[in-house]
């Protein structure tokens, strides 16, 4: 149960900051909080992933997690 709740948790993280994204328009891809929600989204739905041993999900969140994260610091230095 606890598995499952951090997989819905990681999929509000990431459709929030799509819906923000799409909706928003002070809210975007070059902004630390919509990194962040996609950072820490797809670190537990990789989580969630590893768990099932859902090896192509994991695979595509590890990249989500990877580039929100270079993003992320791409962004911060930049400040």
């Amino acid at each position: 149960m606890l598995n499952l709740t951090i997989g819905i948790i990681g999929m509000i993280l990431i459709l929030t900051a799509f819906i923000l994204d799409e909706f928003v328009k002070t809210f975007n891809q070059n902004t630390v909080k919509y990194n962040l929600l996609n950072l820490f989204g797809a670190g537990l739905l990789a989580y969630y992933a590893y768990s099932l041993v859902a090896w192509p999900f994991l695979a595509l969140n590890l990249i989500w997690l990877a580039v929100a994260g270079y993003k992320l610091v791409k962004i911060l230095n930049k400040n």
